[in-house]
Parts: C-alpha cells; sequence; structure tokens
C-alpha cells in the first residue's frame, strides 16, 4: 500500500499504470474471495481504497490542468 505522497510523486503514465494493476487486483481478490480461495476479505476494502488514492491523484491533475 503506497501513502498518497509516494503517489503524488509518480508521473501520470506510472499513476495510470498502477491504475491498471489495481483493478486487476481487485477483479482477482474479488474472483478469490467468491470462489473461496482467500478467506482475507479486508483484501478487497484495501484494494479499493488503493484505486481510489490514484484515481483521485489522476482527477486533482485532470482538474489542476484545466485551470
Amino acid at each position: 500500500m503506497e501513502k498518497p505522497e509516494q503517489l503524488r510523486e509518480m508521473t501520470d503514465a506510472e499513476l495510470k499504470q498502477k491504475e491498471r494493476e489495481l483493478k486487476r487486483q481487485l477483479f482477482n481478490v474479488r474472483f478469490a474471495v467468491s470462489t473461496g480461495q482467500q478467506d482475507n476479505t479486508a483484501l478487497l476494502t484495501q484494494t479499493k481504497r488503493a484505486l481510489a488514492r490514484v484515481k483521485t491523484i489522476l482527477r486533482e491533475r485532470q482538474l489542476k490542468g484545466a485551470k
């Protein structure tokens, strides 16, 4: 789990790559939990929050560029 300060140091391309990785990871975790392969359901929440952080930083940059 990366902190927002670390994410803000990344470039837009790196953040978009991170977003794709987290989306893929979220799908895999959801699948594993639903099939009973994964017992740690907290991983779902952690992945969702990490994805939200990345999306928030990307949106902040988008709005900053529009001004």
